[in-house]
């Protein structure tokens, strides 16, 4: 007699539909090894216990927003021969979450600091952590959508709960009102409670050139981002190369033949 029929809408109930797909897999097993009723059942529960893991990964892989997948096995450190690889590796252990510290990466434009950004918020989404990548453009419309429809308090608290907030491109465009004043909350709200990782073209000393019309509240804001901070310099030529220009083909000039 096969239960299969009358198990499933038993488990659709318990909210245990994932077992049928390897119930009748695991039964096989259990029949051809002789396992015992317990050893069977175990088996059954790790398969569901997987597979709820991977279905939460798979939300919050989601959830983050990633342009692309970038990891740190695809990230290129020989092209950066510079960079402290320990520091790096320190970091994709996740130790900067729990400390609730900002994670600070610099360097020109094309040297990886999105990547590395995503790649580290990729282990982050690994280890259990929600995550979300925008960039400060981004993070400022969607604040400022947000507080067109009364609807800015709720926001910037969703924001502020976030286990990590990577802001890409920091400094690219200067911070007018009131978008400043708005990364000055988020970061407030966040600072000690939360992670977050910031890239920037900017060298450090030049962050209070993204507040051009309140130097006082970029000084306040970069204070939170700085205070415990980990830094990333990335140094080197720039990854986006243009493809090489096809040699121009030789123009055909018609000889002028000899006058004998």
């Amino acid at each position: 007699m096969n239960p299969i029929p009358e198990l499933t809408p038993v488990l659709k109930q318990l909210r245990l539909s994932g077992i049928l797909d390897s119930l009748d897999a695991r039964n096989r097993q259990a029949i051809d090894g002789k396992l015992a009723y317990t050893e069977f059942l175990a088996l059954l529960v790790q398969d569901e216990l997987a597979r709820r893991e991977q279905k939460k990964f798979s939300t919050r892989l989601r959830r983050a927003s990633f342009r692309t997948t970038k990891t740190l096995e695809g990230f290129d450190f020989d092209r950066l021969p510079s960079v402290n690889r320990s520091q790096i590796a320190d970091l994709a252990t996740g130790r900067y979450l729990q400390e609730k510290a900002p994670v600070l990466i610099v360097g020109p434009c094309g040297t990886g600091k999105s990547h590395l950004a995503q790649a580290l918020g990729h282990c982050a989404v690994r280890q259990g952590c929600d995550v979300l990548f925008t960039s400060q453009a981004q993070l400022g419309a969607s604040l400022n959508a947000a507080r067109a429809i009364g609807g800015f308090e709720r926001k910037l608290q969703q924001l502020a709960r976030i286990d990590l907030l990577i802001i890409d491109d920091f400094g690219l465009k200067p911070l007018r009102a009131p978008q400043d004043e708005d990364f000055h909350e988020l970061i407030a709200e966040r600072y000690e409670r939360t992670a977050t990782i910031v890239t920037s073209n900017l060298d450090f000393g030049e962050w209070a050139d993204a507040f051009p019309g309140n130097r006082m509240l970029g000084a306040a804001t970069i204070d939170r981002l700085r205070h415990g901070a980990y830094r990333v310099v990335l140094d080197g030529a720039s990854y986006r190369s243009p493809r090489p220009t096809p040699d121009a083909p030789k123009s055909a000039v018609a000889k002028t033949p000899k006058t004998p």
